[in-house]
């Protein structure tokens, strides 16, 4: 008789978990929500080449190109268009921006690009 008891614990974690995931969703009413080309009409002004714009768990989910030709993935909320995520994947002689670049990682850059022009660290 002891499972009953270890079965109704299990269940209720399950339930919480569950509702602790949904909070991950968006979830703005659908009739609130812009349309798909407002969005990759902004990104595009912006410079990034879109490749496709999807619904995933009520987002919408942009893959594509930014302006430096870096790969991203973004998130936005489809009634605000408000970024939710970003995703940047850097090619391998990709200029990564001085603001996203810390302190720790200056002497490796340093060290990057100075073997990227032929010099020796």
């Amino acid at each position: 008789m002891k499972t009953l008891p270890f079965s109704t614990l299990l269940l209720a974690a399950t339930l919480v978990t569950g509702a602790a995931f949904a909070d991950d969703d968006c979830d703005e009413p659908v009739a609130d929500w812009q349309s798909r080309d407002t969005l990759r009409q902004i990104l595009e002004t912006k410079g990034w080449k879109v490749q496709r714009i999807k619904v995933d768990d009520g987002c919408y989910e942009v893959k594509g190109f930014d302006q430096n030709g870096n790969k991203v993935k973004a998130e936005y909320f489809p009634a605000t268009l408000r970024l939710r995520k970003l995703e940047t994947k850097y090619g391998k002689n990709a200029i990564i921006p001085d603001d996203l670049d810390d302190h720790r990682n200056k002497k490796n850059r340093d060290q990057r690009n100075n073997r990227d022009n032929g010099e020796r660290p």
